[in-house]
């Protein structure tokens, strides 16, 4: 609503959509969008009957399979910008009145006159001009703008530097130091491309402390294309920027698209410019090309984890420097920040923040002393980065190992081949000599077991010992029985397996090489089950006492579920439940009647938000038992879901305490039974927050 867009495209693959598009369409109707066009598709998961339902209630148009292969990719994206392409501006509010006062509808309005003010100065045949019925309200926003003291904070630089998330870090602090009691409205501009006069509008999506907080809406941001090329601002900016004070805000924040050496549009328009940067400019004189270091209040070095940060915080600043001509102050003092937006909480950020307080209070934005302790630093105090630099190379190294381990592998492999060859060449001496003591042929006999014993002298003690246990090896996997001793305990494997069919299957079957090198280079690089390299396996044998079946359920309420967990183990010496949850309980959610959740609770997976639940969706089965073992693909709530799963385990042994015993355990019985439970309970939780990773205020 505040982007005021003509349609929105959604990807529904995971049910409850029906709830979900009914949802927007009725959000979009009550907030001053019922003109917005929804468009949809699922890839088969919306059925035709719920096509027809949706488009009835207001939907656009949802694609289904079918339309895919008909139109391709490239027809539907044509089709929805085909009708999305209507004129908004007559939806534009003709009264000043309509976008003051902060309320939802008085920002809707808001963004539809910054729609209006974009298409009109894009329809001038002038750049700035308005068609004669605009120009009474343009010509008024900007006097009563004239009135306002609203400080502009411009944000400009290289694409890349990380204007947008710097842009989010410093309005998270603002909020976060002020207590979230001032109202701020962004601007941010992205370019349009020469070729197809269209532009990614993106910035957005970097945008994680924009959101309502506990105070409500504070944060209203708007994306305007440049519409132009070689400009790094919308010709719309300066209407827009006056629209934003006569609206009310307490501070402006404009970011501009990357820019090149030469290019400062940003700086007549704003009152605080700031230049973001990163430490990769190239050799320093390369910084006496940069024109907004002439004009920059404040400069950023961003990503100063990065090679050579320092040298280019000491070269920025000393440029600053001279071109204030500065000299009588030290260039440590010059208004030079190192940053790393992308780090939490990052001090170099925090240190821009604070020095960019006292600047926009002279302006007229009211601040109080602020919550975040103060810093003294002028850059990024931990520059740790997420892999150290002495581990920057941790994974060449692991595989220059292994390539290091197998071409040993193949060197000893050749030494055990050429001692076995020697060897026999020297038998075979030995054995065509009459005397059978080498005088016959002393020379070759003797040159031969030389050879042997120098290679002999290069084989590693290791590989002679695995060639000499070869044997050994042999004879224990030849029978039918797989003795191996353990603290004088003797466990025994059964070494085949009989087919249905009645056909005997050895478990592990050894290659029947003759050649000390294949041998040693099997042994080396393959070997049997639990045997270094383990490439047949971490252990010897499967574990004999245990079907390896799971039980995979996870569909509606704990109860259905718990329900077709005992029917799957019915009969089942193991219980191996394989748990799948709903998306609702993925992404930490509870159930709730908001139809963008409703539909989704219990589709594809079991809900789970209490201790309650989890007792139910476990009940009758237990889970200390050795043949018990849970699977819970729960991934971010993982921690919380894994402590509901302990403590009902524990639960469930206090509660058979108290029935065994007639009474409650004491606090130490109570505690060496939670001991216990979490010494024998079974389970793996599958918690790969990687992929599913989201960003949050």
């Amino acid at each position: 609503l505040q982007e005021d867009v003509q349609g929105i495209a959604i990807s529904s693959y995971q049910g409850g959509h029906v709830e979900y598009f009914k949802y927007m369409v009725d959000l979009l109707k009550a907030r001053g969008g019922a003109h917005i066009q929804v468009f949809g598709g699922g890839g088969g998961v919306i059925v035709p009957s719920e096509i027809a339902e949706l488009q009835a209630y207001g939907v656009a148009r949802i694609y289904s399979p079918e339309d895919g292969q008909r139109m391709g990719l490239a027809g539907m994206i044509g089709e929805m910008v085909q009708r999305c392409d209507h004129d908004l501006t007559r939806y534009a509010p003709t009264r000043i009145d309509a976008i003051q006062g902060h309320s939802e509808m008085s920002w809707r309005a808001l963004a539809q006159l910054i729609t209006a003010l974009e298409n009109e100065n894009a329809a001038g045949q002038v750049k700035g001009d308005f068609s004669e019925h605009f120009k009474a309200l343009a010509l008024d926003i900007h006097a009563q703008a004239a009135t306002k003291n609203t400080p502009v904070l411009g944000i400009t630089g290289t694409g890349g530097a990380g204007k947008s998330s710097l842009t989010d870090e410093l309005i998270r602090r603002l909020r976060l130091d002020q207590g979230d009691a001032l109202r701020v409205a962004l601007i941010s501009i992205d370019p349009s491309r020469r070729k197809s006069g269209g532009a990614l509008l993106g910035d957005r999506i970097r945008m994680n402390a924009i959101n309502p907080w506990q105070q409500g809406s504070r944060v209203f941001m708007r994306s305007l294309a440049t519409r132009d090329f070689g400009s790094e601002i919308s010709v719309a900016l300066p209407d827009v920027i006056a629209a934003c004070k006569v609206a009310g805000f307490d501070l402006i924040v404009v970011e501009t698209s990357g820019i090149g050496q030469g290019d400062a549009a940003i700086v007549p328009l704003v009152d605080v410019p700031m230049y973001v940067m990163t430490p990769e400019f190239g050799a320093a004189s390369q910084l006496e090309k940069i024109d907004m270091l002439d004009f920059a209040e404040f400069v950023a070095i961003n990503k100063f984890d990065r090679k050579g940060a320092s040298d280019a915080l000491r070269d920025v600043a000393k440029q600053v420097q001279r071109n204030r001509e500065a000299f009588g102050v030290p260039p440590e003092q010059m208004p030079v920040f190192g940053t790393m937006a992308a780090r939490f909480n990052d001090d170099g950020v925090t240190a821009l923040y604070q020095a960019l307080k006292p600047r926009l209070a002279e302006l007229g934005l009211t601040l109080t002393p602020g919550l975040l302790p103060q810093v003294t630093v002028r850059h990024s105090s931990n520059q740790s980065p997420v892999l150290p630099a002495a581990r920057t190379r941790y994974l060449a190294e692991i595989s220059d190992t292994v390539r290091g381990y197998k071409a040993r592998a193949r060197q000893q492999a050749k030494l055990a081949r050429e001692i076995q060859q020697l060897t026999e060449s020297a038998r075979m001496l030995l054995a065509a000599d009459p005397g059978k003591d080498g005088t016959a042929k002393p020379g070759a006999y003797g040159t031969v077991l030389k050879l042997a014993e120098d290679r002999h002298e290069q084989q590693d003690s290791a590989s002679a010992k695995l060639l000499a246990q070869w044997p050994a090896m042999q004879q224990a996997y030849a029978g039918d029985m797989y003795v191996v001793k353990i603290r004088d305990k003797e466990i025994c494997t059964q070494l085949t397996t009989k087919t249905l069919s009645g056909t005997t299957i050895r478990k592990v079957c050894l290659p029947q090489y003759e050649d000390h090198g294949e041998i040693l280079k099997w042994l080396m690089l393959d070997n049997v089950p639990g045997s270094y390299p383990y490439t047949a396996g971490t252990f010897a044998f499967k574990r004999e006492n245990e079907d390896p079946t799971r039980m995979f359920a996870g569909e509606g309420d704990p109860f259905r579920t718990n329900k077709r967990f005992k029917l799957l183990s019915s009969g089942m010496p193991a219980k191996r439940l394989s748990t799948a949850f709903d998306s609702v309980t993925l992404y930490g959610n509870d159930p709730d009647p908001r139809p963008d959740i409703y539909g989704k609770v219990g589709n594809s997976g079991v809900s789970i938000a209490t201790l309650d639940d989890l007792k139910v969706l476990y009940g009758g089965f237990d889970l200390c038992n050795p043949a018990t073992s849970v699977s819970m693909t729960i991934n971010g709530p993982a921690p919380s879901i894994l402590a509901m799963f302990m403590n009902a385990a524990i639960d469930q042994n206090l509660e058979k305490f108290a029935t065994d015993n007639g009474r409650d355990p004491t606090d130490t019985e109570a505690a060496k039974i939670r001991e216990w439970v979490l010494a024998n309970v079974r389970g793996t939780v599958q918690a790969d927050i990687l992929k599913e990773c989201r960003p949050t205020s």
